[in-house]
């Protein structure tokens, strides 16, 4: 069986988990550790756990329970004082890790409850902050601040970091090691990818590895975080922090977009993200593999199946 390890956090990590799970693999899904808003905020301020969010999702993507189980786990408290917001499932993971201990225990003991194929991994044990600097100098402090952006939108992320700086969860390590394949995205650039490759020992491991290394380019920008980016940007981006010629493959989406959805998602100023420069490629070893990817739903985001297929294609 080939082990799969996938890198990310949000709704990518979860769209390409729930595609594979159908696959023969061994899959380990690496989740940040970035994630400071909402429900999970409140339980890392409180409890001082890691953020239980992302871990969440990643379980219920990976589980084969009953799907009464896999609702429990996803059901958010939309009223009550002290439950409005926060989500059944992080308070499940929160009150483990009180009984054993220890958060990687309390998700070991999820992922059983779950009938988990695979594992979830968080990518350090250790607590750290998510910082963007802007153009301008301004420091941005919070996942949440650079998901939802309070300063001007407009203004371009220079860099992110992490304080304090982190180590790498030894599991994590293992993971990256022994895997025939490394997935990076989809997902937000700044707050849900590049957050794991800050955590030191992550770059070197995904370097060092053996495995077919492939990152899935998003569908769309996002203002306030990836404006006016082409492919050629972001796959920019994360060399600057995993390295040039690291990745081996590149996945985009060349779908058509229907007018109607263009038009809905220019409201929150986001485009299509295209590929400009095929001579980008040309002077990297990447592979660039197109493909039409979209969902059949009002949201443009990957379909969970066709991107497994391509994968597997990759992976096999």
């Amino acid at each position: 069986m080939k082990n799969v390890a996938v890198i990310g956090g949000g709704t990518g990590v979860f769209t390409v988990l729930v595609g594979l799970k159908d696959y023969p693999y061994h899959l380990s899904a690496i989740v940040s550790i970035a994630d400071d808003g909402g429900s999970s905020r409140i339980l890392r301020e409180d409890f001082g756990i890691l953020p239980p969010g992302d871990i969440r999702r990643a379980l219920i993507a990976l589980s084969s329970a009953s799907p009464v189980l896999t609702k429990l786990f996803s059901y958010r408290f939309k009223d009550g004082n002290n439950l409005k917001g926060h989500s059944f499932g992080n308070l499940f993971l929160t009150a483990l890790e009180r009984i054993t201990k220890d958060f990687s225990s309390a998700i070991e003991e999820a992922g059983k409850i779950l009938n988990i194929k695979g594992e979830v991994i968080p990518v350090s044990l250790e607590n750290a902050r998510l910082f963007a600097q802007l153009e301008n100098g301004y420091l941005v402090v919070g996942e949440t601040n650079i998901d939802i952006p309070k300063h001007d939108p407009n203004l371009k992320i220079e860099k992110v970091f992490l304080n304090p700086r982190v180590k790498a969860n030894p599991k994590a390590l293992k993971a990256l090691q022994k895997a025939d394949a490394i997935i990076l995205g989809p997902g937000d650039l700044y707050s849900s990818i590049i957050p794991n490759l800050l955590v030191d020992g992550i770059p070197q491991a995904i370097k060092q590895s053996k495995a077919k290394k492939i990152y899935i380019c998003n569908v769309m920008t996002k203002y306030g975080e990836t404006n006016n980016f082409t492919v050629e940007d972001f796959c920019r981006e994360i060399e600057k922090y995993l390295g040039k010629n690291v990745i081996d493959y590149v996945i985009i989406n060349i779908e058509k977009i229907s007018k109607k959805n263009l038009k809905k998602y220019s409201k929150e100023r986001a485009q299509p993200v295209e590929l400009r420069d095929e001579g980008f490629f040309k002077e990297r070893k990447y592979k660039l593999i197109k493909a039409p990817l979209l969902r059949k739903t009002q949201f443009l985001r990957h379909d969970p199946h066709k991107l497994a297929k391509i994968l597997a294609d990759i992976i096999d």
